[in-house]
């Protein structure tokens, strides 16, 4: 049994060592061994069936920012992996940005690209600078492969073996896949670990800023998010996120650098 636990053991960390992903732009480490091809196959599947039951909001200021902000993040996401030679990492998004009428203050990307924005948190972004930090913080996920991540964590959780050897079928993905995104209208409730929330911070932060919006509207926005709750069960929005204090002070030390992305996009100082 010992043999057995070691030689798993060692399988383990060499998926791990073959696995590795470095985000480009945070410098941060993370397993990803699934294929994203399917997830991403998945997750449009899934933003499709949400869109289905839901009303989406098209033509109005709102769903026009949406579009807008999106875009623009999109586009200098794109420029910055085009600059650094990593183009063929995000070259399979398929980027879709859809505002839905819905009083819930949330707003989720799924793998691939696909993104929804709740109509209840416009009235506490308030402009599209804090649009830009609530799709800048999602986007991020996305980019970051943090999907993926969740996945391949429960892929280990059900036996480094069979991963190593390559059999998990596609409706054993299929089912890891739906633990990880709940089908229906908890897809909003994309449970991230707070790592994962943190980076999403940090690189959302830069890629506003790349896109040209002022970095230092993201404080104000997350405050305004914990003040919406009035003291009670704060947004589904929050439900997984760093501590208020935490998020300051981290948002804090990656202003400097934010504030370079925001000059060199144009944006006055």
């Amino acid at each position: 049994m010992k043999k057995v636990n070691k030689l798993f053991a060692v399988g383990a960390l060499s998926v791990a060592m073959i696995a590795c992903t470095t985000n480009p732009i945070t410098g941060r480490k993370s397993l990803q061994l699934a294929n994203n091809q399917e997830i991403a196959a998945m997750a449009l599947q899934q933003y499709r069936e949400t869109l289905s039951k839901a009303k989406v909001i098209t033509g109005t200021t709102g769903a026009k920012s949406v579009q807008n902000v999106g875009l623009r993040i999109k586009n200098a996401a794109n420029n910055y992996y085009r600059g650094i030679g990593r183009e063929g990492d995000i070259a399979d998004y398929q980027w879709e940005f859809n505002l839905i009428d819905d009083k819930q203050i949330n707003a989720w990307c799924m793998p691939g690209g696909k993104v929804a924005v709740y109509s209840g948190i416009l009235p506490i972004t308030q402009s599209d600078a804090g649009l830009a930090v609530v799709l800048g913080h999602e986007i991020s996920h996305a980019l970051a492969g943090h999907g993926n991540e969740r996945i391949s964590q429960a892929m280990v959780a059900q036996g480094v073996g069979g991963i190593v050897g390559g059999v998990l079928t596609s409706g054993q993905m299929a089912q890891i896949f739906q633990q990880v995104y709940p089908i229906g209208a908890q897809v909003a409730l994309l449970k991230y670990g707070r790592n994962q929330e943190l980076e999403a911070d940090e690189m959302g932060l830069y890629l506003m800023s790349m896109a040209g919006y002022d970095p230092r509207q993201a404080q104000p926005f997350w405050q305004r998010m914990e003040a919406s709750s009035n003291g009670n069960r704060p947004p589904e929005f929050l439900s997984t996120h760093p501590n208020p204090d935490t998020r300051r002070s981290d948002l804090e030390k990656h202003m400097p650098k934010a504030l370079e992305y925001y000059k060199a996009s144009g944006g006055k100082i």
